[in-house]
């Protein structure tokens, strides 16, 4: 990848044929279609042992250094117990201070009740500020409600567009 108008997926869900998996792909679908050099990190196929800081491994050295190298990260993760898999946190576990500093993020999340939406404000948020990032005001939450088919429905479609739209404005 090069430094120039990079946007990465990052996938917190252990199921690769999760909807939030499926709504990342689509962010970065549109960013793609906006001139962006894309790329998915699928956080299920990384070595646990590796993400667990356990043993190292080149596959999860080499995420860590393709986030360094983004400008925009869409972060994905379905909501357990109110908040993101451990599996999302286990990367952000293994990033130096500051590792987000100067990446926009988009924060994806979906769950089974509508009543888990503050897991992005509450989880999501917090967690890439705390590696100096900044996230994009329009999170997206969704529910099985929000797709038809197992395809977004033209709400949720409409909001993912005006999260990526702002992420790009905030990107420069």
């Amino acid at each position: 990848m090069t430094d120039e108008k990079v946007a990465l997926g990052i996938s917190g869900s252990p199921s690769p044929a999760s909807s939030s998996r499926g709504l990342v792909e689509q962010a970065l679908t549109l960013l793609s279609g906006r001139g962006w050099e894309t790329g998915l990190i699928d956080l299920s196929a990384l070595p646990a042992d590796a993400l667990l800081a356990r043993g190292e491994d080149p596959a999860v050295s080499k995420a860590l250094d393709r986030v360094a190298h983004a400008h925009i990260l869409v972060i994905g993760t379905p909501v357990y117990r109110a908040t993101y898999t451990a599996l999302l946190k286990t990367i952000f576990d293994l990033m130096p201070q500051d590792h987000l500093a100067g990446k926009v993020a988009v924060l994806i999340a979906t769950g089974a009740i509508a009543e888990h939406m503050l897991a992005i404000d509450h989880g999501l948020r917090p967690l890439v500020a705390s590696l100096a990032g900044v996230t994009a005001s329009n999170g997206i939450y969704a529910t099985p409600g929000d797709f038809t088919d197992g395809a977004p429905g033209e709400a949720l479609a409409q909001r993912l567009a005006n999260a990526i739209d702002e992420a790009l404005r905030l990107a420069g």
